[in-house]
């Protein structure tokens, strides 16, 4: 029979006591994670959502409270009123383990069931187990600390913009469409027949109107919906914490994104960031990484060879240097000796599967002799040019790829991320910040058959860019920016379009006519018409 909690106040969670509370009286409640009976001696471990404590019950216990330990099974909810005392045998893979909570007054509150996987083993049982009893599974640990360390998250990053002067304001849920990359989820009208509202992908339209509005630092914790394929970083609904500014420059926003990760690491995580981020251009990062998400954790940075491979006589080389596109290369310090046969068949596996048609390389042995096709390629001086450009020494092994720009970066950005796994590059416990700035304004769409806008349609080119918008967009930069970790997109932002007459030329550049414009954005083509201040998010 269940037995009530009345009289009983917790004194603090379970994973919140340690050596300093020894001697103490205190209260716990939680579940039982673990009961082991050893005959006159009963432990029981006691899990809630801050951690696990144990319990012991002895011969001196008494016996109905001791009979009532034994009874438990796992996942019983329990209260449990007793002395701190130092364990005799300590556990040092947990923070309570040095302590055990002498029991002298025991509650079964509510009994539970076998439940259908061991808690705390959960990971190893599949999704469709876990997610039927998604309810079960949040007591475990690691899912247990993914929400407490959302929580925190949340709570410093409202802190900072308390403290900075932002305004938090939610915008609605169920807004009219707006092209904004994604598909829409609908909800249908029950009062107009036949219409429907949009979720939200991102509040960008009501925090650029906020800023006509004159608030001029905004913030919001932000649910967002996209009708998209599954990304491994990306579920059809997700929150983002969003930001916007009047009467600033992409520096101003860089900063206050720095200064905020740099509070969440130390706040919640105990990590202090001692470094600047680094800034690198789209440009930069796309020639030495091959991705806009740069892994910074690790040197090999990409080497254009174009101008050299162009000279030799290697005919796919050639090709690919008159043609227009890039012949590039990694330098895997080192690796020679240590890449086998197998291993380079694998990488070469991995540049087929990136889009790549092969991958040609440079095997340099210890001793200096040298192990490659393209050698012969190559006369004396081009051969010694080649391996003075991408600073090759005896014990490295250099890997090629030549195709178009996109291809080769998509090839070597991920030859360059397998290697650094294989190698043990990508310390886990390592966190490099980054932000990439000048992102194009403009991306071609093969489907579409014209140029689309990379961000969104409110990006503000680069003032120096303005006269390319019809003419060249392809060389048009943008004022939008990322910050990525450890090779992960964190946040994107930019600043925004302000003026009429250019936000009317960027809907020209992408296609629209003055009445396909006004359909979609006439609200925020007319707002601007009254006073709208330099802003950016």
């Amino acid at each position: 029979m269940a037995e009530s909690i009345k009289g009983l106040k917790r004194t603090d969670y379970c994973g919140k006591f340690d050596i300093s509370n020894v001697g103490q009286t205190i209260t716990v409640f939680g579940w039982v994670q673990r009961q082991r009976d050893l005959g006159n001696l009963i432990f029981i471990d006691l899990r809630d959502r801050s951690g696990i404590i144990q319990l012991s019950f002895n011969d001196q216990t008494d016996r109905e409270i001791f009979a009532k330990a034994q009874s438990v099974r796992s996942e019983y909810v329990v209260a449990a009123v007793g002395t701190v005392a130092e364990r005799e045998s300590k556990n040092h893979d947990i923070p309570t383990g040095e302590i055990e909570v002498i029991v002298n007054d025991f509650r079964i509150v509510s009994k539970a069931q076998t439940p259908p996987f061991e808690i705390e083993k959960s990971e190893k049982v599949g999704d469709e187990i876990t997610l039927k009893y998604r309810y079960l599974n949040l007591r475990n640990e690691k899912l247990t600390k993914n929400i407490l360390m959302r929580h925190k998250i949340a709570k410093i990053a409202r802190e900072y913009f308390y403290d900075n002067d932002f305004i938090e304001i939610e915008t609605p849920m169920m807004i009219k469409s707006t092209p904004e990359g994604a598909r829409d989820y609908v909800v249908p009208s029950r009062v107009h027949n036949g219409k429907f509202y949009a979720l939200p992908q991102s509040p960008q339209i009501f925090k650029q109107m906020l800023m006509v509005g004159g608030m001029d630092k905004y913030y919001q914790v932000a649910r967002c919906f996209r009708d998209e394929d599954l990304r491994a970083d990306r579920q059809p609904e997700f929150t983002q914490v969003d930001m916007e500014m009047s009467f600033v420059e992409q520096e101003d926003i860089l900063l206050h994104l720095e200064r905020l990760f740099k509070s969440i690491f130390r706040d919640v995580m105990g990590r202090e960031i001692g470094y600047d981020f680094p800034r690198l251009t789209w440009q930069e990062s796309m020639d030495r990484y091959g991705c806009d998400k740069p892994d910074l954790r690790f040197g090999m940075e990409i080497r254009d060879v174009t101008d050299l491979a162009a000279e030799c006589s290697f005919s796919v080389f050639r090709r690919v240097a008159d043609e227009g596109g890039k012949v590039r290369a990694l330098n895997c310090k080192g690796c020679a000796e240590k890449f086998t046969r197998t291993t380079i068949e694998t990488l070469t596996d991995h540049a087929l599967g990136y889009g790549a048609k092969g991958m040609a390389w440079i095997l340099i042995h210890d001793s200096g002799e040298v192990n490659s096709i393209l050698q012969k390629y190559f006369t004396k001086a081009q051969w010694q040019a080649l391996l003075t450009a991408l600073d090759a020494q005896n014990g490295d092994f250099i890997l090629f790829c030549a195709d178009k720009f996109q291809t080769v970066c998509r090839t070597l950005c991920g030859l360059r991320l397998e290697v650094g796994d294989m190698l043990g590059l990508r310390d886990k416990q390592d966190y490099r910040f980054c932000f990439v700035t000048d992102f194009p304004e403009f991306e071609w769409s093969d489907e579409e058959q014209r140029y689309m806008a990379m961000h969104h349609p409110f990006t503000m080119p680069y003032e120096e860019d303005l006269p390319y918008l019809m003419t060249d967009p392809a060389r048009v930069r943008s004022q939008a920016y990322d910050v990525v970790l450890n090779g992960i997109e964190l946040g994107s932002g930019s600043i925004r379009i302000h003026r009429p007459d250019v936000q009317a030329l960027m809907f020209r550049a992408l296609g629209f006519t003055e009445e396909t414009a006004r359909a979609r954005f006439g609200f925020m083509i007319d707002a601007f018409k009254y006073g709208t201040p330099p802003h950016g998010g």
